[in-house]
């Protein structure tokens, strides 16, 4: 009889553990050379909600990108990332808070991505955030998706 209940009881926690483990969700965002609208080096999607320990796999689909932290654009004592060249970027996000991504040799034509992970507000230090050119466009486009419910 104990050993019965014992057996039940262990299959009830491996049941809860694999129900909180389903609940994560992966998003991927892809690095292209040529987005579906035409513009040129792009992630795509260039913004994603998520949740605290959710995955995020950012893939190289094109060669010669790779993805790193956008500076000033990531959570206090968030775990930090940093890709190599043509290899995948797979984290899961620890603190709720924007994420930004960047491709590093293609930043300046404006590849830039913003992981908006919880439901809070953009903090006021990186709505301030200066970025220059077609970056600076796309970032606040994308800022603008995170303060949107």
């Amino acid at each position: 009889m104990m050993k019965t209940i014992a057996l039940a009881a262990a299959g009830f926690m491996t049941l809860g553990l694999m129900a909180g483990s389903a609940s994560a969700a992966e998003h991927v965002i892809n690095m292209l050379n040529k987005g579906a609208d035409g513009k040129a080096m792009v992630f795509e999607p260039d913004f994603v909600r998520a949740a605290v320990g959710d995955t995020i796999k950012i893939v190289p689909v094109d060669k010669g990108h790779f993805a790193v932290p956008l500076p000033k654009v990531w959570p206090k004592d968030a775990a930090e990332v940093k890709g190599k060249m043509n290899t995948e970027l797979v984290f899961t996000v620890d603190k709720e808070g924007i994420y930004g991504i960047k491709c590093t040799p293609h930043y300046a034509m404006g590849m830039v991505a913003v992981i908006q992970v919880g439901t809070g507000a953009v903090p006021d230090d990186v709505k301030a955030l200066k970025l220059p050119g077609e970056v600076g466009k796309r970032f606040a486009a994308q800022l603008l998706k995170a303060a949107t419910p």
